[in-house]
């Protein structure tokens, strides 16, 4: 689950009083209490109580947290219709996660019909906000043409979108794309030093690809990409 307010474990009383009274906050702040075992022991029926009666005052954060119980089977029974229902409410109110979520299930058919184009439209609206799972979703999606026409360049933007935010496995394909020259002119130079972003990120597969990167490099070439891969994690890492 993810929590976006956090109380501490002293306020668990004055929490469960103004929950009970009704304050849509802290009815979810409860439900984070509960699923965290602060201040109270771990109990997922109550976080799903606490976080349905949120949820049914229309707080997002609480209806995507309810999706998450039953997408798991936490403190109900597992049902991806009903997790499908609240990815729903609360990915219309413009949240990146439960769209995240939505277009998940719809592209496994999950609670619903499996459906790519769905799913390419809910992780485009999660991707536009920033979320680099999301942007690496759908950068498969364009790479494979799932759910929309195959398009590398495309693949190529969203990869580098989510690998500039330290996404190893976006990193990677980016490496893949360059070294097979698919959305990008083929440049083993871009495709070693990318390669050895992802591998420093920790991808278990970057190593070995740089390495057949690096044979098709002169020696001068080498050495600019292993500068310029050393600069570009550091420039990730530093979040600039």
């Amino acid at each position: 689950m993810q929590a976006t307010t956090a109380v501490s474990a002293p306020d668990f009383a004055a929490t469960k009083k103004d929950a009970e009274s009704g304050d849509v906050i802290a009815q979810y702040n409860l439900g984070l209490m509960y699923a965290k075992g602060q201040g109270v022991p771990q109990d997922y029926a109550e976080v799903v109580k606490w976080c349905r009666l949120a949820a049914d005052q229309g707080l997002a954060e609480a209806q995507h947290n309810l999706g998450v119980m039953y997408l798991n089977g936490q403190g109900v029974p597992q049902d991806y219709a009903e997790a499908v229902k609240w990815f729903r409410l609360a990915a219309d109110q413009g949240y990146a996660s439960p769209q995240y979520n939505l277009a998940f299930m719809h592209y496994n058919g999950q609670g619903v019909p499996q459906d790519h184009a769905e799913a390419v439209k809910w992780y485009r609206l999660a991707a536009d906000q920033g979320l680099a799972s999301a942007q690496y979703n759908l950068g498969v999606m364009y790479e494979n043409g799932e759910g929309a026409p195959q398009d590398h360049a495309e693949a190529v933007k969203w990869y580098r979108l989510a690998a500039d935010q330290g996404l190893a496995s976006a990193q990677y394909n980016l490496g893949v794309m360059y070294e097979n020259g698919e959305g990008v002119p083929q440049d083993y130079v871009e495709a070693y030093v990318w390669f050895s972003v992802a591998a420093a990120s920790g991808d278990a597969d970057s190593a070995n690809n740089r390495g057949i990167a690096a044979g098709e490099l002169t020696p001068e070439q080498l050495s600019q990409g292993q500068k310029r891969a050393t600069e570009l994690f550091e420039k990730i890492s530093s979040g600039k």
